[in-house]
This record gives structure tokens, sequence and C-alpha cells, in this order.
């Protein structure tokens, strides 16, 4: 938990300098987003070298948005087409890396890329917009209309029940995966209201007791992922038309193909498994 916030502090002490006159000799990692997809090099790394040595075009934005082993991390946006393909990546490929830092700045870059390519124009007059200087926010200097980085709270739910925990399986997911629940928060709700909001609408069940797991940007294409554990209190599932293909309890020592453990929905199933062997003296 140290090593990530260190690495977070590091990062927004870098955000302060958003705004950065592009330079082909400037060195240093760099995220090149086109398109929500990241460039990586022959090994599936992030590049590191000079801007020149990148042999891409130049960038309307530049952005430093990290420092890694006292090297500043920079974002470009790259809105040439594509030639090859095989170098261009969503942020998942990075979810596995050793070091989880990559993956936790390819969804900066990615969210932030987002923001610039789809604000460039105001919403209210039609003019065009610009970063400003002292804040990561988009204006239209006609209007005054301002935005900034849209980020879109999303719950996680891991529901209990003695030994089992309920599992679904999403109409995007391939048939043999499941997660446990999740969905967007409403305007005027709370994070634990949606949570009981969500669990009742795709399948139907009560819930009470949460307790708040932890959080995660998730870039697809811009959540802010919230998890809470929560217990069984009443109800059959019943999954909702649409939305959720199957749902089931599944006993802790036989569960399906789940998210990994790099994920937030995976680290809360290693969890639940956690305390339900602690309770029941599994673990023993």
């Amino acid at each position: 938990i140290k090593h990530y916030h260190d690495i977070f502090c590091q990062r927004v002490h870098a955000m302060i300098e958003h705004s950065i006159e592009i330079n082909p000799q400037m060195s240093g990692f760099w995220y090149v987003v086109n398109k929500g997809r990241i460039f990586l090099n022959e090994k599936g790394e992030i590049p590191n070298g000079t801007l020149q040595s990148l042999g891409l075009p130049a960038s309307e934005h530049c952005l430093q948005i990290g420092l890694w082993q006292q090297q500043p991390i920079y974002l470009l946006i790259h809105q040439d087409s594509i030639e090859d393909e095989s170098k261009w990546h969503t942020a998942r490929a990075l979810l596995t890396h050793p070091e989880s830092m990559w993956f936790e700045i390819a969804a900066r870059a990615t969210q932030l890329a987002l923001f610039l390519q789809t604000h460039r124009y105001c919403g209210q007059c039609g003019c065009a917009m610009r970063l400003v200087s002292w804040e990561l926010a988009m204006l239209c200097h006609k209007c005054g209309h301002r935005v900034y980085p849209r980020i879109s709270p999303c719950i996680l739910v891991a529901v209990v029940k003695d030994d089992q925990i309920l599992l679904a399986r999403s109409k995007r997911h391939k048939p043999g995966f499941f997660s446990i629940l999740a969905g967007f928060v409403e305007s005027g709700e709370t994070l634990e209201q949606a949570a009981v909001r969500e669990v009742a609408e795709e399948v139907g069940v009560k819930i009470n007791n949460l307790r708040y797991v932890g959080s995660q940007p998730w870039p697809f294409p811009h959540s802010l992922m919230a998890g809470f554990m929560a217990d069984y209190v009443s109800g059959d599932i019943r999954c909702q038309p649409n939305e959720i293909e199957e749902a089931y309890w599944f006993n802790i020592t036989a569960l399906p193909e789940i998210p990994p453990v790099q994920t937030l929905s995976g680290q809360m199933i290693a969890q639940a498994q956690s305390e339900i062997a602690s309770k029941s003296g599994l673990n023993q």
C-alpha cells in the first residue's frame, strides 16, 4: 500500500506541469495514446528514450503524468491512422505487468487522452477550447465554459451467504466467466445506496452490512470502481433481463473462471474466500 501511495504522490506532483513545451530531445517514458490504445515497443513495454527516437509525428499536447526511477513519464496523443496494429494495445495489456504502477498510469493516460480529444470544442457555444496552464481543465475563452476530466463512479459488490459467494455473468462476458456484481452510481445516490439498488435490480437479492474494501481506476473508458463486501439477507436469484445472463451461489472451494487478482473484483473474491475460510475453519 505504501508503494502505491508513493507512486500516486509522485504522479500528482508531476501533473502540475501538464502544459509542457515539446522538445525532440526530451527524454523519459512515453505513453502514446491513439483512440484509447497505447503504443508498446517490441518487448511489449512503454518506450523509454527521447521523443525523437519514437519516430512519431508531433502532438498538440504533452503532459507529464508521473515519475519512475527519477525519469519523467509523458503522455502524447497520436492522431494519425495506425499502420502497425500489433504495436497498439488497450490498457489491459499492462494489467498483469509485474510492476502494477504501469497499469495505474495507463489508466490515467488513456482517460486524460480521451478527455483532451473529446473536449476540443465547447459544448455550449461550439468555439475551440484550450487547456489552461493553472489546472487540468479545458476552457472556452469565449463563453467561459470550463470542463474537467470525466470520472464515472461504479460500485462492485461481493455478496456472501454462509460459505458461498454470489457470482454472475453479464451478457458482455464469455460463457463460463463469472464475477461479482457491478453497476454505475446514479445521480443523487451514495455509493452504499447504489450497491443495494444494483444488487436488487440485477439479481433480486436483498443485502446488508456493507463493508468498504477499496477502489481502482478502470479506464474503459473512465470508471472509478468502489468495492463493498455485503451479507445476504433474503430473496431468490432473478436475473435482470438484457443485463445478467446467469447468476449462482458458488462454494468458495469450487469457483468458476473469475477475474485476475490484479483487478479489484478479483481481489474482493479472494478476500471473500479468506473471510469465509477463516470463519468456517477451512484454513486450518
